[in-house]
């Protein structure tokens, strides 16, 4: 391992939810949205933004959204996620229904330090999975079990889940979610994330179509 790092491990604990807030109103560009957060037993707090019910017995679009704030905040070229992002409230609004759970794990589960450090590496020609396992973490350390539970806590029944990632399906159906359907969402390719994305593609199995520069 390089030694210009220091190794933080991650936590292997479940978390489950110990508390939530009321609804309230969320305008945004695309339409008013409704949002809840969750504070779980690991003291993260992640929310629910939802439009319509989301526990109507249709299967609802959803979509499972990793905290990014280098994409989501700042907007980065380095990767999809604020493009998934909000590619995702648009798709909702305009089906007038659907679920988004934002969950606070930043960095595929490594946290914002280290993914700064795993970006450092890219720098110097890492890939996104060598550079996370040079600083001694898997290529994806994210946990969806608080994900299965903010369904429940929302009533839904059934997902049509927005993802490339075939590991999101997995997992929600390890917990017993009933995804009845993927909807791809293969947004913002360009430049700067095109070896990225190929990267997810080839070596950590998500499903992209490569579309053009």
């Amino acid at each position: 391992m390089d030694s210009e790092f220091e190794t933080l491990p991650a936590g292997t604990e479940n978390a489950v939810i110990v508390e939530e807030t009321e609804a309230a109103q969320l305008p945004t560009p695309f339409g008013i949205f409704t949002i809840k957060a969750f504070r779980d037993s690991q003291r993260k707090e992640h929310a629910a933004i939802y439009m319509g019910d989301p526990a109507a017995p249709e299967p609802v679009l959803a979509r499972i959204h990793s905290e990014c704030l280098t994409g989501d905040t700042l907007f980065s070229l380095k990767c999809d996620c604020g493009f998934q992002l909000e590619a995702a409230m648009q798709k909702i609004a305009a089906e007038k229904r659907g679920v988004i759970l934002y969950v606070r794990q930043e960095g595929r589960g490594i946290g914002l330090f280290n993914k700064i450090r795993a970006y450092h590496l890219e720098d110097k020609g890492l890939d996104t999975v060598d550079a996370n396992v040079r600083l001694g973490f898997p290529p994806d350390a994210r946990r969806y079990e608080i994900c299965a539970d903010m369904f429940a806590r929302l009533g839904v029944k059934a997902v049509k889940l927005l993802t490339n990632n075939p590991s999101k399906i997995a997992e929600m159906q390890k917990y017993h979610i009933n995804v009845v359907e993927r909807v791809p969402l293969e947004v913002g390719r360009n430049k700067y994330n095109n070896d990225y994305l190929n990267t997810k593609e080839t070596r950590m199995g998500h499903l992209l179509g490569h579309q053009p520069d």
